[in-house]
């Protein structure tokens, strides 16, 4: 994109930029300050709601936070209750206060394994912000890619034309989201690890990918401004060649 000087823009002027976040790294951060890993997760909630206010000044109109893997179920039990009540935590104390200005928010991702407690704030703020139309936030929780991917294709009947529209459908009401959203764009993971971690595999099919040493707790408003930025720079191509000049 140019202005009229003739200089990249870097800044978006549409706020359709779907991005998301593995949010990475609240234990490590703990840790290195002798505290208990709890501690770390409650900091990362402060971060939740740091990039959630900052994403529309990025031009951010879906905003997909990976929150908790289908894998965490594995931690050490003591973890995934405290995990547990700082979800709920978010759903009853912070987002409320997000959706006043427009935001909508939705869960991702199974559900039968929540407490009955975590489910019911989630249901309340997902019903409460359905008209938001500032930004979607969407928290993946209790989410596998790979186990999504698996559930939707056992919908496929031998007559369905399975058009990548018609898998997306399905996919979205495995993830018991209500609708689909577009393709993420940038996909951003904090804490300094390189990998994909079965995050949502068949929306990054055309994501470019950003690593940051940042560990989770703290990132902000200016890192999420960075990698947006950076993102703005690259050259995404879609199997197409370079514009001839």
């Amino acid at each position: 994109m140019v202005n009229d000087t003739g200089d990249k823009q870097l800044r978006p002027e549409r706020s359709d930029l779907h991005v998301a976040i593995i949010m990475d790294g609240s234990g490590r951060w703990a840790t290195a300050r002798g505290l208990p890993r709890s501690e770390g997760h409650r900091a990362g909630r402060a971060a939740v709601r740091r990039v959630i206010e900052a994403a529309p000044q990025s031009g951010i109109g879906t905003l997909t936070l990976y929150a908790f893997s289908s894998d965490n179920w594995r931690r050490p039990e003591s973890e995934v209750f405290e995990l547990m009540r700082i979800f709920e935590g978010f759903f009853t104390v912070d987002a409320p206060a997000l959706i006043r200005p427009g935001i909508r928010v939705r869960v991702v991702g199974r559900r039968h394994r929540l407490p009955v407690s975590l489910l019911q704030a989630i249901e309340e703020v997902e019903a409460s912000s359905r008209s938001g139309g500032q930004l979607h936030v969407r928290l993946a929780i209790d989410y596998s890619g790979r186990e999504a991917i698996v559930h939707a294709a056992r919908q496929l009947r031998p007559s369905c034309d399975a058009s990548t529209e018609v898998f997306a459908r399905l996919l979205a009401e495995v993830e018991q989201a209500d609708e689909t959203v577009p393709d993420i764009d940038l996909l951003i993971r904090t804490g300094g690890e390189q990998r994909l971690s079965n995050c949502p595999l068949w929306e990054i099919a055309y994501a470019e990918l950003y690593f940051t040493p940042c560990l989770w707790p703290d990132f902000g408003a200016a890192d999420l401004d960075a990698a947006v930025r950076e993102f703005r720079t690259r050259d995404r191509r879609f199997g197409r060649l370079p514009a001839l000049v």
